[in-house]
This record gives structure tokens, C-alpha cells and sequence, in this order.
């Protein structure tokens, strides 16, 4: 169990982090996300051990890491983005010399780590000869040595191809089975695959921390339904009018072949979670209207995320040593506060 509890850090004047709390129950894959500066990396070191809080504490278990530095970082494997590694070492090497520095058995934890992050084939090459996705295994061999409770990583598949991401989500995921995981990344289709929660931090503050399926349905429309059909944006207006869970209505930029038609698209942004498709059929097809295509267009992670991130950003930011409090956060069990 990790408890944040009103963290803040400050490097002289400017504050990083500011009065952000939340908690993770063991075994919860967790996606900690935010734009570049936000303080994802900061608030990952201070879990980590290696930052101390400015104010508000962090405990792993029970115990603030301040208070119980040695025990706590022991329950803890980090992998930073670009992992420090020393190239000019073979693989086995270097994982021997890893379990010792940790007072691990090397011949009992090397060959099983080898097996766990598929790292048979590069055991004896020097790891400045490897591809970057293979150094990102061997860095999550590393993370992984002293077969730690919680696992957070920094952008674990940036700079990979497309083969090496695939094969570096599904270890994540084979791990996440046994392990606490927060994972930091910009690629939001990775967290959607492998999150089941997901932590927003814009301008150093908390905006979002919801699971992710509920996040996406719960912020501003949980869906839009795109409509077509032979009419004028006027007529298509009118023809839907008055449909109970239609909040707004908005017109595509007709294609050329469809203006020549005469189709118009139309986007009708859903309140909750109403089903609208069989009145706008009923409501366009009645009107006497051709309806070329219905469909729904459900948000996506990457919109409720620039929409939070946009709006936590236009805030002035809090002078050092202010109060100030986190935007309007979407808690855990979806409850705004």
C-alpha cells in the first residue's frame, strides 16, 4: 500500500509538486500521467526515496519512507526512463554485480530474472551492443532484483519499436500479476491496454484519479454520435430537435464529394450514458431524409486528458509556500469532491 498524503516539493522558488494525495492498494497497475513539467518524475522519485517531500509525507505500508528509509526503498524496484547502465559490462555481468551490491543470491535471482524479462540471447554481450528495447529489459532486471512489492516506471517503452513495445507491455502486464506497478508514460493507448487506474497531475496538482474506463465515460460527454445524411445542416437540426440526451449539436467540414450530394454530418454530443441511435434514425428517416451512416464515437483517453490538462494549465500557478489546492479531482471511486 502507498499513501501520498498532501506531498509537495519545492526547488527554491518554484514548486514542482503541489498538496497532491492519493493511495495505491497492493497489486493495482496504475498510470501516472501529465504533460512534460507537470511533476510526474518528481512525484515518482519522492516514492521512490530518492526525493524528500518538502511538506506532507509518503508511507509504503504503513511506515513514512523519511522515518524507515532502508526497509521502505527495499520494497521498492525503480526504473527511470533512460535506465543507468554500464555498457561497456556483459549482461550476466552486470546482473551478477547488481545481486551482489543487493545482497542477493546471484546464481539463484540471475538466471530467473533472465527468464522473466527474456534476456537468454543477450546474456553475454556487452549491454553497449544492445538495441534500446533490449537495455530497457535488462533495466527491469535490474528494478526487479530484489523481487520488490512495488515496481514504478519511467516511460518504459520510449524509443522502442513497435515489436519491442508489444513485448515490453506484455512483461509489464505478466508482472503487474504480483506486483504494485505505476507507470508513467505519454503514450495513452499504453495505459488504457495496461492500467486499470489512472492518475492525472497538471501544473503540479491533482486533476484526475479514477479508474480508467469510468474516467473516459464520467468526463464532459461519454460519447458522440456521428450521423449522415442527405439534408442541409438546417434540416438536420431541425430533424433531431428536441431528442431527450442530446446536449449540442455540431456539423463536420462537408468532403467534396459528400457537399456535392448534398450529406451532412452531424456530431450530437451525448448527456450520460443514453442510447440516441434509434430516435435520431427514427427522428432523420421520418423527416424523410436519406441516413447514409450512424454511428458512435466514444471519447478517448487522449481527450479527457487534454481536456484536464488544458484546463489545469490555464491556471496561474501557486506562489511558493501558498496553500493552494489541487484542481477538482475525479477521484477513485468516481465521486467528484
Amino acid at each position: 500500500m502507498i499513501e501520498v498524503s498532501h506531498v509537495s516539493r519545492q526547488f527554491g522558488t518554484f514548486r514542482a509538486v503541489n498538496d497532491v494525495s492519493f493511495s495505491i492498494p497492493t497489486g493495482q497497475i496504475v498510470g501516472l500521467l501529465g504533460p512534460n513539467g507537470a511533476g510526474k518524475t518528481t512525484t515518482m522519485r519522492m516514492i521512490a526515496g530518492f526525493l524528500a517531500p518538502t511538506e506532507g509525507s509518503i508511507r509504503i505500508d504503513g511506515a513514512e519512507i523519511a522515518e524507515n528509509p532502508v526497509e521502505s526503498k527495499r520494497k521498492i524496484g525503480y526504473m527511470p526512463e533512460s535506465a543507468p547502465l554500464y555498457g561497456d559490462m556483459m549482461v550476466d555481468d552486470y546482473l551478477r554485480y547488481i545481486a551482489a551490491m543487493q545482497g542477493q543470491d546471484a546464481d539463484e535471482k540471475v538466471p530467473l530474472l533472465c527468464r522473466e524479462c527474456g534476456l537468454s540471447e543477450v546474456m553475454h554481450k556487452n549491454i553497449s551492443e544492445l538495441s534500446r528495447g533490449y537495455r530497457q529489459r535488462v533495466g527491469l532486471a535490474h528494478a526487479l532484483m530484489n523481487d520488490p512489492e512495488i515496481l514504478i516506471l519511467d516511460e518504459p517503452t520510449s524509443g522502442l519499436d513497435p515489436n519491442q513495445i508489444g513485448d515490453v507491455r506484455a512483461l509489464i502486464k505478466e508482472i503487474g500479476r504480483t506486483r504494485t506497478v505505476i507507470i508513467s508514460t505519454h503514450i495513452l493507448g499504453e495505459v488504457e491496454m495496461l492500467c486499470s487506474r489512472v492518475i492525472i497531475i497538471a501544473g503540479g496538482r491533482l486533476v484526475a484519479d479514477s479508474p480508467t474506463e469510468q474516467l473516459r465515460e464520467r468526463y464532459a460527454h461519454s460519447a458522440v454520435v456521428s450521423v449522415s445524411a442527405k439534408a442541409s445542416e438546417q434540416e438536420l437540426s431541425a430533424a433531431v430537435h428536441g431528442i431527450p440526451g442530446i446536449e449540442s449539436i455540431s456539423f463536420a467540414e462537408p468532403a467534396q464529394d459528400a457537399a456535392q450530394n448534398g450529406v451532412t454530418t452531424a456530431f450530437l454530443a451525448v448527456n450520460g450514458s443514453a442510447e440516441l441511435r434509434p430516435a435520431v434514425a427514427k427522428a432523420v428517416v421520418g423527416g424523410g431524409y436519406e441516413l447514409f451512416e450512424l454511428s458512435v464515437l466514444r471519447n478517448s483517453l487522449e481527450d479527457v486528458f487534454h481536456a484536464l490538462t488544458t484546463d489545469a494549465s490555464s491556471r496561474p500557478a501557486p506562489e511558493a509556500g501558498a496553500a493552494g489546492r489541487p484542481a477538482e479531482p475525479i477521484t477513485a471511486d468516481g465521486v467528484e469532491k
